[in-house]
C-alpha cells in the first residue's frame, strides 16, 4: 500500500480517537450554554424532596349520608330520620345535621344542627355551631359546641354541649359501631343519650337523663352507597322526662321492629 493512501488513514485514525463521545460533547455544550439554577429553584427543589412537590389540599367536597331513614312498628308506629352532611376541605366544613320522628301526624325530637368543623388529629374533629329544636312543640334555639369521630377499635363517636336561654343546658352522646359479618353483611348497635339541665314542660323534657334511643340493626349493602336494613330499636325516657309522657298518654319504654334503609352520596 503507498504512502499516499496510507498518512490519510492513519490520520483519521487519530482524530476519531482524540474526539470526546458524542453524549459527553453534547453535555459539555449543554453546560456552557445553560443558565446557572438559581438559589430559589434550589431551596425549592430541596423543600419538595422526597415526596414531590405540595398537594393542593383546598378542593371543595360535599358528603350527604342518612344513617337512619326508618319505620318503627309496635303499639305505636312511627317514621324516623337521622342524616348529616358536609360541605368544603380537607381542612374547613360547613357540617348539618338533622333528626326526628314522625307519629300521628306529630313530629317529635326534631333537632337540626349547623356547625363549622375542623380536624384536631387524625380521627377527630372539632365542631362549633348552633342547634333548633324544630318539630310541633315550641321551638327552642341553642349554641353548640362538641367533638365527633373513631374511637379505638373503630367505635364512632359524638359528644356535644348546648347552652341555651335562661340558663338551659343540654348535652347529647351518640356512639355506634359497624360490625362486618360478611363484606357485605353489616351488624350495627347504635345509642343516644340526651341531657338537660333544666324541666321545659312545653317540650315534654325533665331535667337530668331524659331519653335514650337504641338499635339493633342489620343491614345489607346492595352497593356500598345503597343499604336496606331490619331491626329492633328501644326508646326509653326517665325522669321528669317520662312524667310528662304519662301525663300526655305515651309510653315511657318502647321496643319495636324497624324496617329502613341507610344511603350516602
Amino acid at each position: 500500500m503507498s504512502a499516499r493512501i496510507l498518512l490519510p488513514a492513519l490520520a483519521g485514525l487519530l482524530l476519531l480517537g482524540l474526539a470526546p463521545p458524542a453524549a459527553a460533547q453534547m453535555h459539555h455544550d449543554h453546560g456552557e450554554h445553560a443558565a446557572p439554577s438559581s438559589p430559589a429553584a434550589s431551596t425549592a427543589d430541596d423543600d419538595a424532596a422526597p415526596f414531590g412537590p405540595p398537594v393542593m389540599d383546598q378542593h371543595v367536597f360535599y358528603h350527604l349520608m342518612l344513617n337512619q331513614l326508618e319505620g318503627r312498628f309496635g303499639d305505636t308506629a312511627a317514621f324516623r330520620w337521622s342524616g348529616e352532611a358536609w360541605l368544603g376541605t380537607d381542612t374547613h366544613r360547613l357540617w348539618l345535621r338533622s333528626e326526628g320522628s314522625l307519629a300521628n301526624g306529630t313530629v317529635d325530637d326534631g333537632q337540626q344542627e349547623l356547625f363549622y368543623a375542623r380536624p384536631i388529629s387524625t380521627y377527630f374533629n372539632a365542631l362549633v355551631g348552633g342547634r333548633y329544636d324544630l318539630d310541633s312543640a315550641p321551638g327552642r334555639g341553642w349554641g353548640a359546641i362538641g367533638l365527633e369521630g373513631l374511637a379505638p377499635l373503630f367505635f364512632r363517636v359524638a359528644a356535644t354541649g348546648y347552652v341555651g336561654g335562661d340558663g338551659r343546658l343540654a348535652a347529647k352522646l351518640e356512639g355506634s359501631y359497624d360490625l362486618l359479618l360478611t363484606q357485605k353483611l353489616i351488624l350495627q348497635p347504635q345509642v343516644e343519650l340526651n341531657f338537660y339541665s333544666l324541666d321545659d314542660p312545653a317540650r315534654g323534657i325533665g331535667s337530668g337523663l331524659s331519653e335514650i334511643d337504641a338499635g339493633l340493626r342489620l343491614r345489607y349493602e346492595i352497593t356500598r352507597k345503597v343499604a336496606p336494613y331490619a331491626g329492633v330499636t328501644y326508646t326509653g325516657r326517665f325522669g321528669g322526662t317520662a312524667d310528662f309522657a304519662r301525663a300526655a298518654g305515651h309510653a315511657t319504654n318502647e321496643v319495636r321492629f324497624t324496617l329502613g334503609l341507610r344511603t350516602w352520596f
